[in-house]
């Protein structure tokens, strides 16, 4: 196979594809390599540790050396390892040793150790994945077996391997200063089953189309097409009654005018431009929100399309490769906005617009990396990978960010507010306690979270369990409900701040969106302790720390969500009144 540097990764993925779609055919006698992938205990699918960590023995082929072919690969931890089985197309192989493990006391207690944290290890022939358990012990836990004979069944359709089954055999009790050996078999059959169709038998429809699951999307829906009515049905008669107070209000005389009750939103026509607090940061969050809303659109649109459950850390690679060119995204809309708002020190929002996820992703794993290179477990990043994505954000992600900060900045920097800012800020009156903006802002996430419940169960399950999550047209309706309901939501809040007055509605529509993630978060918890099994240092860090950053890309993306919608309804209604 031809070896491409990691760091160029982006211009070879097609190339790569096309090679890898050639290797999968193959001819008559032609070697079928085994990679032996990683090994770990079942309840923590996330550590895992080279399969030769264990002291399994090697086949006495000669070795082949694997590479990442991908960034993906290499973050995912996929650690492939020749098994030394020779394995050719078609061709049978009967029962027969390969190997043989001189057990003494230090090899059998790894073993044992094994055994006892329920330690599974993978396996892939012809990119198929193939999973094994290493040994079981006894009712009592006194005596501990191994499974020693690995009998292979594999379906061919015409020159392509189709289907893949593993059966462990040869159980053999674990005692000190004796010799185990180790044997397999090879069964080769022909098979029905499309090259396209065979990731099928991996997927589970009964768990991801089950009823509760059509049912919480249509749940969802129903909510949507609920609010969107009632908040346009509520939104429309106040604002037309508040029209056509302030419009009576405009044939009155001064006196008259001073006499009366003023109030509501009309009031802050002044200061609802006024920029926002920390607009450096605030437009930065507002870029980046954008982006990852843009990543998260085509990604599921290439998911729905390309089956990228189908290759080794194509997921992650895409998602990579897609952040990095929506790079001018966070600056055209992040750069705008601090425009707009007056902002001077455009080069520091732009380096802290560019690397303020990336900084968030890449510190959260460099810390578990340290936990994970104490633990000798494949998901320690190698140097080269980590150099591989600091490249990709100084010379890929920074550029483009540059170029979208230049075009915001031109194209759309000009503040042309209908309203004109007073150039003294409007004392805030008094109001009511679940008025005030914290209270707002923890209320607000609560209908946004409550749109995607259900469907958090089946991504976590999908990443934290043995699922293969597949249907991403679901997730594409979660997403377009997510949106509809975030702003609608924020719209509700924003009138409510603005008709008691206070003009802070910037960070408010922002915070109260983002609040999604705080529950989110929450929620992660309760699945850690009620629906898993995992436990130890490395699996706690890796689930809480990743799960952390899920919930702040995911508030950071509705917050900005809401505030545009927020800001185009703000700008709507301040448009269709008349202002002395």
């Amino acid at each position: 196979r031809l070896k491409f540097p990691i760091s160029l990764w982006p211009s070879m993925l097609v190339i790569l594809r096309l090679l890898m779609l050639d290797r999968l055919n193959y001819q008559d006698k032609e070697e079928v390599v085994l990679w032996m992938n990683t090994v770990g205990p079942y309840h923590n699918r996330q550590e895992t540790y080279k399969y030769f960590s264990l002291p399994f023995c090697v086949g006495s082929k000669k070795s082949i050396s694997h590479y990442h072919e991908t960034l993906g690969e290499a973050l995912q931890g996929v650690e492939l390892e020749f098994s030394g089985l020779d394995i050719k197309f078609k061709d049978d192989v009967m029962p027969a040793t390969y190997c043989e493990i001189d057990l003494d006391k230090e090899k059998r207690d790894a073993f044992v150790y094994a055994i006892k944290n329920h330690y599974w290890y993978q396996m892939y022939i012809d990119d198929l994945p193939i999973w094994g358990i290493v040994g079981e012990a006894d009712e009592n836990g006194e005596d501990y077996y191994l499974w020693t004979y690995k009998k292979l069944e594999i379906g061919f359709n015409g020159n392509r391997i189709v289907d893949v089954n593993l059966t462990s055999e040869g159980k053999v009790k674990l005692v000190p200063n004796t010799k185990i050996q180790m044997s397999y078999s090879v069964k080769w059959k022909k098979s029905d089953v499309k090259f396209e169709d065979r990731f099928d038998k991996y997927l589970d429809p009964s768990f991801f189309q089950h009823r509760i699951h059509w049912f919480s999307i249509f749940n969802s829906f129903m909510m949507v097409i609920f609010l969107v009515g009632l908040v346009s049905m509520i939104l429309m008669r106040t604002l037309r009654k508040d029209y056509a107070r302030y419009s009576k209000e405009e044939e009155m005389d001064d006196m008259d005018r001073d006499l009366g009750d003023e109030y509501g939103w009309k009031q802050v026509h002044g200061d609802v431009f006024r920029p926002s607090s920390h607009p450096l940061i605030f437009s930065s969050l507002i870029g980046s929100g954008c982006q990852i809303f843009a990543v998260s659109l085509i990604v599921i649109i290439v998911a729905m399309i390309e089956d990228l459950y189908t290759e080794r850390g194509s997921m992650l690679s895409t998602a990579i490769f897609v952040y990095a060119a929506t790079s001018p995204v966070n600056g055209y809309f992040g750069g705008s906005l601090y425009a707009r708002q007056g902002g001077r020190r455009w080069i520091k929002q732009m380096f802290i617009g560019a690397f303020l996820i990336p900084a968030m992703v890449c510190g959260t794993a460099f810390f578990i990396n340290f936990i994970a290179i104490y633990y000798h477990a494949s998901r320690a990043i190698p140097f080269g990978t980590m150099v591989a994505v600091c490249c990709i954000c100084f010379f890929v992600i920074l550029p483009l960010n540059l170029v979208g900060t230049i075009l915001g900045r031109n194209l759309s920097g000009q503040p042309n507010f209908p309203c004109r800012v007073n150039a003294v800020p409007r004392p805030i009156p008094e109001k009511k306690w679940f008025m005030e903006p914290a209270v707002i802002v923890c209320l607000g996430g609560i209908l946004p979270f409550g749109s995607i419940f259900i469907e958090m169960y089946f991504i976590f399950t999908s990443f934290w369990a043995y699922k293969i999550y597949y249907v991403y047209g679901f997730m594409m309706l979660v997403l377009v409900i997510l949106c509809i309901v975030t702003v609608c939501v924020t719209i509700v809040c924003t009138y409510f701040l603005l008709n008691a007055e206070d003009y802070r509605w910037q960070w408010t529509s922002f915070l109260s969106a983002a609040s999604t993630a705080i529950y989110v978060y929450m929620y992660s918890f309760y699945y850690y302790f009620f629906k898993t099994k995992m436990y130890g240092l490395f699996q706690t860090s890796f689930y809480f720390g990743y799960m952390a950053v899920f919930s702040t890309a995911l508030g950071i993306m509705c917050g900005a969500i809401g505030y545009m919608g927020t800001s185009a309804f703000v700008r709507k209604i301040y448009t269709n009144v008349k202002i002395d």
